[in-house]
């Protein structure tokens, strides 16, 4: 059976314990908190990766991604080549009063034009001005953190190893051509060939002394 008043002196102690202890208050805005790498804040655009593909905008479930894009014609790359078309971006928007910060957008974007950036101050009085469009979503962008390091014992990535073994093969081959165009150049010059004489020696039916 409890003491009676145990509970209370328990919730006293702990009352004076923590009267002892000084607070710790977040300075803020004064000082910015120290956010993970990984917070979800904001959206940055990427646009130069951008192909206008839509991915992005039809995998969001809260449909808060608006794309508008047009065609421009680019000329052959050779003469006799056919024309392509492209797309280019004529606007990128997200209503971040839609947005329930799911990521998917980001997930999806095979071109890595969608990046989490840890920036939050982003507050607005009126709703309609949280729609913001590409150019704010571009000033986020430079915010982005950069990745972490790789570790020193994973394997190398394949694209990395592939192009270091394409520029060792293409060493190699100015290695070997510049090798084969110098020996040509040293059989050419005279005195070097195989059956020369050694110098001072004279010619092959002459005495080094010369003629008698």
């Amino acid at each position: 059976m409890p003491i009676p008043g145990s509970g209370l002196a328990k919730g006293l102690a702990v009352t004076l314990r923590t009267m002892t202890k000084r607070s710790h208050t977040a300075q803020y805005p004064e000082v910015q908190p120290e956010l993970p790498p990984r917070s979800r804040g904001v959206i940055g655009l990427f646009e130069e990766n951008c192909t206008v593909c839509m991915l992005c905008a039809r995998e969001c479930p809260d449909w808060c991604i608006y794309i508008d894009s047009h065609k421009e014609t680019v000329p052959a790359a050779a003469p006799g080549g056919r024309e392509r078309s492209r797309n280019v971006l004529d606007r990128f928007a997200i209503d971040f009063s839609l947005c329930m910060y799911c990521g998917i957008c980001i997930e999806v974007c095979p071109f890595d034009a969608l990046f989490w950036s840890p920036e939050f101050e982003y507050a607005e009085t009126d709703i309609h001005e949280l729609t913001h469009e590409r150019d704010k979503l571009r000033e986020w962008m430079w915010t982005v953190p950069a990745p972490p390091a790789l570790d020193p014992a994973a394997e190398e990535p394949k694209e990395i190893a592939a192009a270091r073994k394409a520029v060792e093969k293409a060493e190699a081959a100015a290695a070997a051509r510049a090798a084969a165009e110098a020996a040509p150049a040293a059989d050419a010059e005279p005195g070097t060939g195989p059956g020369a004489p050694e110098p001072g020696s004279g010619t092959p039916d002459t005495p080094a002394g010369g003629p008698a």
